[in-house]
């Protein structure tokens, strides 16, 4: 059975920590990006998702939101995945990911989001 509680590395070496699964299967955490951000304007960043139902999925999908703490500028990231098990009992999440980046106007709209 998967679950997300627990320190995360990606192999990008960004770390999530996930607190605590609530009983709604709500979870919060903070995440901070590996060397491979390039950004020493970084900070640790809160999270917050919601993950499937182990009862319903044993290998449950999962989403979770991170509003960066930068200096000089505002972006959210999505991510959405599913957390595997394999024979050996070792977790691995999958995920893919939209980064939205706050523009000054319409105008500049299309190069927002990544």
């Amino acid at each position: 059975q998967c679950l997300l509680s627990g320190s995360w590395q990606s192999d990008t070496s960004s770390r999530m920590v996930v607190f605590t699964l609530e009983k709604d299967n709500r979870f919060s955490g903070f995440y901070l990006p590996g060397p491979a951000a390039g950004n020493s304007g970084l900070l640790t960043s809160p999270l917050e998702g919601s993950q499937q139902d182990t009862g319903l999925a044993p290998q449950p999908t999962f989403s979770f939101t991170v509003n960066w703490q930068l200096r000089g500028t505002a972006r959210t990231t999505v991510f959405l995945g599913q957390c595997y098990v394999d024979t050996n009992g070792e977790e691995t999440l999958h995920a893919l990911w939209l980064l939205r980046e706050a523009k000054d106007s319409p105008a500049e709209d299309w190069k927002a989001t990544w």
